[in-house]
């Protein structure tokens, strides 16, 4: 019974949605890698507590907002099969999984260094603070953003001890791309946000104009991306990183209308999936094969 409870948790935070962060989060950690002198073993030790950290993080901060939207979706048709709602787990386990999340969370922060966990109390803040943003902002899509954007600036202090301007561009990217996505994944709930008085941006200002701000938002994330490849001295591989995510977003766009969003699920998990693989993978190689500075 237990770890039938376990399965559905991991199955209700969407634990292998986990890779949609995960890989800027190591882009992060790379480029401070890039620029110090620590060693194999230590630095496979950093990237794992990183790994820790980062997915403990995520499944805390979705559970958290689970438990906080089970009566919104409760009322929703979209979301009414969820865990909480069906009856398959019950709000005082779903607190027990975020607390030992969150416990986790600590003590892989502490294993980083001082900084990271001085720091922890306010990442943990910020993304369980999203939860209730859509209920008094159409801002909550950047504040989505800015809770998986931490991921990568968090990453570089966890290797360097400090923090860099630089990787703030990559923070700023990822807030972007998170924030652009989420709108064309409300775009799903847009009549029932308008009568349950939500504030996700389709129901305010409608789905076409909503659209249109998640391609702006897709296109700051590729002119945050330039700045920091041309802050960090990086070379043409991280460059043609950039031009496989540009080609990635549009095909992304290209998926709804609208009229149609019967693909939407094809443009959220399986496009962006693709977005944050195919990013790192490019710039983890220019960062390792040319180690200029």
């Amino acid at each position: 019974m237990f770890w039938t409870r376990v399965k559905h948790s991991l199955d209700m935070i969407k634990f292998e949605h986990s890779v949609f962060a995960l890989p800027f989060a190591l882009t992060g950690a790379a480029l401070g890698f890039r620029e110090s002198s620590l060693g194999i073993a230590r630095s496979c030790w950093i990237v794992a507590w990183i790994v820790v950290a980062m997915v403990s993080a995520r499944s805390a901060a979705m559970a958290f907002n689970r438990l906080i939207d089970a009566d919104i979706d409760a009322r929703n048709p979209r979301t009414r099969s969820r865990h909480l709602p069906a009856g398959l787990l019950s709000a005082s386990f779903t607190w027990v999984f975020v607390a030992v999340a969150v416990v986790v969370f600590f003590i892989a922060a502490g294993a980083l260094n001082s900084l990271c966990l001085k720091l922890a109390p306010a990442a943990l803040a910020i993304v369980f603070f999203y939860s209730y943003t859509k209920r008094f902002t159409s801002l909550s899509h950047l504040v989505l953003g800015l809770s998986l954007g931490i991921a990568p600036a968090a990453a570089w202090i966890a290797v360097r001890g400090s923090l860099d301007w630089r990787i703030l561009l990559l923070t700023a990217a990822v807030m972007f791309w998170t924030a652009g996505f989420d709108i064309i994944y409300s775009c799903q709930d847009y009549e029932f946000d308008q009568s349950a008085g939500l504030f996700s941006l389709p129901a305010r200002i409608g789905l076409g104009p909503a659209l249109t701000i998640a391609r702006l938002l897709h296109l700051m994330m590729i002119v945050s991306l330039i700045g920091l490849s041309a802050a960090f001295h990086l070379g043409l591989l991280s460059i043609a990183g950039i031009v496989a995510v540009a080609l990635l977003l549009i095909y992304e766009h290209s998926l709804v209308r609208p009229t149609d969003f019967s693909r939407v699920n094809a443009a959220f998990f399986t496009m962006n999936g693709w977005v944050s693989v195919l990013f790192f993978v490019f710039w983890a190689a220019d960062i390792l094969l040319f180690r200029h500075h």
